[in-house]
């Protein structure tokens, strides 16, 4: 298989199941985006300065196409499209999906080559599968809002995407497994049609924690930075006001950690000397770390974790993190010139792929899409 052979039809809108069409557009592959002619409402969402940033960055690479499906001509044309078309990412509930024709006996039997990928909150199958959702409401459904947050306070709700995020990972490899079952010899299945739900890699994600409530017939308290299971492991406050995060998860490093701060013989001390002595002495041993790093600017206190091989890093804002040394080495943001906001910098594809272009104006390659279509 090569990418750059492949032609995926993105009829998906928002952030979350585009970005599986945005993976194959990042190595090569041409993706067009079928957006109704009033727009993908992402296009509307602006940040600070008023532009839609978000839009720009999810829709990179892909032919921006306008097209009605309720027009006879357009319905059309899409059906075309759809005939050439190796893989097809859309997020509609399973209601939506039979109504267009695009449920998957109505593929398979018009289109049996073509592999779909479906990303929705709920899926398309259970009572949930046609109530709307987001992956916020993935993120409440699955424990995880339940756990985040200090121990008297609210749950708490992820600041960026995550319920989406990772259901995007779980949509791309769906969708290269059903492309590569189509290889020949393949042994991985015969699935075309896959049904993602965002709440499933998050139950994946909070398995062992779900796993022992259940068991244990319980659910425990939010515990804010700190770990359940390991000690220490929190944010900190430095001399100079700013954030570091700390993980000793073994006896080892806890060792190093204690002798970093000065307090070498409290490795011994019953309340320390094993990981859930400690967990059961968090308070106390958070005193003492972070009392330690409290008397410390922090790129003392890195330094010093750094020498003794501590997992320990300075909490960075988004507006320090370009210049982080790490980042700039590896080429992790690259810089892109978009004609309608200017330079921006944006985190670089996975596996080696390239940004062309970011996302293009409603309906910037319609002349030309019907052009191609229509020659047959």
């Amino acid at each position: 298989m090569r990418f750059e052979d492949l032609l995926v039809v993105d009829l998906a809108t928002l952030a979350a199941a585009p970005q599986v069409a945005t993976f194959f557009g990042d190595l090569g592959a041409r993706v067009v985006k079928v957006e109704h002619p009033r727009g993908d409402p992402l296009r509307s969402l602006l940040d600070a300065s008023g532009a839609p940033l978000q839009w720009k960055i999810v829709n990179r690479n892909k032919e921006c196409v306008s097209l009605d499906p309720e027009r006879d001509g357009d319905r059309a044309r899409l059906e075309r499209l759809l005939s050439r078309a190796d893989l097809l990412v859309a997020n509609m509930t399973a209601q939506r999906l039979a109504r267009r024709g695009l449920d998957e006996p109505s593929l398979r039997a018009r289109h049996p080559r073509l592999v779909a990928v479906n990303l929705t909150t709920w899926g398309t199958s259970g009572p949930w599968a046609d109530r709307p959702g987001s992956g916020t409401l993935a993120e409440a459904a699955s424990g995880l809002a339940w756990l985040s947050g200090e121990p008297d306070g609210p749950p708490g709700l992820s600041p960026v995407g995550l319920g989406d995020h990772l259901g995007v990972l779980q949509g791309i490899v769906a969708a290269l497994v059903g492309l590569l079952a189509r290889e020949p010899g393949a042994t991985a299945g015969e699935r075309s049609f896959h049904d993602v739900a965002m709440l499933d890699p998050l139950l994946s994600l909070l398995s062992a924690r779900i796993a022992s409530a259940d068991r244990d017939g319980g659910d425990p308290p939010r515990g804010g930075n700190r770990f359940p299971t390991v000690a220490p492991r929190n944010a900190y406050r430095t001399r100079d006001g700013r954030w570091v995060a700390l993980t000793a998860g073994t006896d080892e490093l806890a060792r190093r950690t204690l002798d970093v701060v000065g307090r070498p013989g409290l490795a011994d001390d019953p309340r320390f000397a094993d990981n859930a002595s400690r967990v059961r002495h968090v308070h106390e041993l958070d005193a003492i770390v972070g009392g330690w790093i409290a008397e410390r600017p922090c790129d003392e206190v890195v330094e010093a974790f750094a020498r003794a091989r501590v997992s320990l890093a300075a909490i960075d804002p988004p507006s320090a993190v370009p210049a982080n040394p790490q980042v700039v080495a590896r080429g992790s943001l690259v810089e892109v010139v978009d004609p309608e906001i200017g330079r921006v910098r944006v985190s670089a594809p996975p596996c080696g792929g390239t940004i062309r272009w970011l996302g293009r104006a409603l309906g910037a390659d319609d002349e030309a899409f019907r052009a191609w279509i229509e020659r047959g």
